[in-house]
């Protein structure tokens, strides 16, 4: 791919005002519902759409997002996104289009693909995926055929979708064999991996998780990978946003392809990407397009630019950095609300807990929860595989909470308000909507 005609670190490439800091800065009240360039176009247009647009908006500013796939782009990521590059058809890639009018997407492109470089060491980065599962597909599409063997954590483990279930078109199209995580202590075993791909001597092998909570050691699985003779893929959707912050393992040089998403912790618009040595770049570019997706979105591109370029600035670092101390002081608030939390802790911005000491199922404690506005999901506990004595928690995270700029003393406040939610506590609804008043999500002067 042509190498970008500037620099992606230059002056003017940085953030707006607001995003220097480590986060925005704390308001009196709540922010009004955001609305961006053409809302009020909208608004007399379609107003069905724009009431939902705002009710989305005041939902999200008025309860506590911990969801932990999800955070709060910035002012100018939704810029990008919404600018006049979702109108260009931009199949191919910079310099080998299929349509014309495409110098400048060309640069935009370019750009987010010398930036993401710049950000993970890679040789190699294709920014076209339109998300995560796009980007895994990709991979395996460059280095799989049709029912190879493929190691990958299990589904009841903390696997995805894409690491082999029936529903999805990696169950449907690879011989997956699943390893698991110790169901006493709740980590990875490597030796117990080592013998699953001396045993099944598997084509690939993919580390990465939904809802593990604690740091992946890529070179173990580096070495297993060699001693089999298997790619090594490493699905990093989660972590990603960490690595680039300098607070996680970077997957990237032990990894053969490194899949990721661009929002999450990374901050991004909702978009994949791939990250790979040189040797595979033009296998897994024909893996994108033109064998598994069309024209790219270039709107979403442009704004992955921007999020790359706001995440190599010392801001995004220390951001990072407070997203795992959170996430430490809000596993201790758990286990201090009567939650005992996997691995007796987290390494990331993830966090898994048992709600059953509670008298709870995880479904039941996610309404609660929601009643009180706290949103976040359900996971899979590690224990027996059997559907009918499989256990289920609640998964968190605190990105988003730390782009709002609350710290540890918000954690401690979080945990208890969770303990008192499942108890059913009627004074929880208030608690909640009177903590999340002093952290818009988009203060008024964003």
């Amino acid at each position: 791919m042509p190498a970008t005609p500037a620099s992606t670190r230059s002056a003017t490439h940085s953030r707006p005002a607001r995003q220097q800091s480590d986060g925005p800065p704390h308001a009196s009240a709540a922010a009004p519902p955001w609305s961006g360039p053409g809302f009020e176009q909208l608004r007399a247009q379609d107003p069905q759409i724009a009431d939902a647009l705002l009710g989305e908006s005041a939902r999200q500013a008025d309860g506590l997002q911990l969801i932990a796939a999800e955070n709060f782009t910035s002012p100018a990521v939704l810029a990008a996104l919404g600018s006049p590059l979702a109108n260009k058809y931009a199949e191919g890639y910079p310099g080998a289009r299929h349509h014309g009018g495409c110098e400048l997407v060309d640069f935009a492109e370019r750009t987010a693909v010398e930036r993401a470089r710049a950000l993970f060491g890679a040789e190699h980065a294709n920014v076209q995926p339109h998300s995560g599962s796009s980007a895994v597909l990709a991979a395996y599409a460059a280095l799989l055929r049709p029912g190879d063997s493929v190691l990958a954590m299990a589904l009841p483990h903390g696997g995805h979708l894409t690491h082999g279930s029936a529903a999805n078109f990696s169950g449907r199209w690879f011989d997956f064999t699943g390893y698991g995580v110790d169901p006493d202590s709740g980590l990875l075993d490597y030796e117990a991996i080592r013998e699953l791909a001396v045993r099944h001597r598997p084509k690939a092998i993919v580390c990465g998780s939904i809802s593990y909570p604690r740091h992946i050691d890529y070179a173990a699985f580096r070495e297993i990978a060699d001693e089999v003779g298997a790619y090594l893929i490493a699905d990093a959707a989660h972590p990603i946003g960490l690595v680039a912050g300098g607070v996680a393992p970077n997957p990237v040089p032990y990894a053969d392809v490194v899949c990721a998403t661009t929002h999450k912790v990374l901050r991004g618009p909702r978009g994949g990407m791939i990250l790979c040595g040189a040797d595979l770049a033009e296998r897994i570019d024909r893996a994108v397009f033109p064998f598994t997706q069309g024209g790219a979105q270039m709107h979403t591109v442009a704004a992955k630019a921007v999020a790359f370029g706001e995440a190599a600035t010392p801001a995004f670092a220390a951001y990072a950095q407070r997203v795992t101390a959170n996430a430490r002081a809000l596993a201790e608030a758990l286990e201090a609300a009567g939650l005992p939390v996997t691995t007796g802790g987290t390494d990331t911005h993830l966090i898994t807990a048992d709600t059953a000491p509670l008298g709870l199922d995880a479904r039941t404690a996610r309404g609660r929860l929601a009643a009180a506005g706290i949103v976040l999901d359900t996971c899979a506990l590690p224990g027996p595989v059997d559907a009918a004595t499989r256990r289920t928690g609640i998964r968190l995270g605190t990105a988003a909470v730390s782009t709002q700029g609350m710290g540890e003393a918000e954690m401690t406040r979080i945990g208890a308000l969770i303990g008192a939610a499942l108890r059913e506590d009627g004074t929880a609804r208030e608690r909640t909507a009177e903590l999340v008043r002093h952290f818009p999500p988009y203060p008024p002067h964003a």
